[in-house]
């Protein structure tokens, strides 16, 4: 069965740092293109990384260079690394896996991330 599990999350002050991992298993293999959404409460669900076999990665426009999503193939992990975290990244982070021409979209059950001081 697949699973993602992220990990990770907590409270952090503003400018701090937090690494979350997404450990995937069953039928996701992290070679393929992985990303990282964000949601608030009653928002919509926003892209935060995404990163493309190939290596390629897009970002939302508020990481503005903060954040880093990165994999082990080995391992088959995800990693979202965040830097200068400020108040407006509170939100529940949740690890996808994109929907492709074999596999069916996969969601972690997602983490909170608390920015404040």
């Amino acid at each position: 069965q697949a699973r993602l599990v992220e990990s990770g999350g907590g409270w952090v002050q503003p400018g701090g740092s937090l690494r979350l991992s997404c450990a995937a298993s069953g039928n996701v293999f992290v070679m393929n293109t992985m990303a990282w959404f964000r949601q608030v409460l009653g928002k919509q669900r926003e892209l935060v990384a995404r990163l493309t076999p190939g290596g390629n990665t897009n970002y939302g426009d508020f990481v503005k260079g903060r954040f880093t999503i990165s994999r082990d193939t080995a391992r088959n992990m995800v990693y979202l690394q965040m830097n200068n975290l400020k108040a407006d990244d509170t939100a529940v982070y949740y690890c996808n896996a994109p929907s492709s021409i074999v596999s069916p979209e996969y969601w972690g059950q997602g983490i909170q991330v608390t920015v404040s001081s």
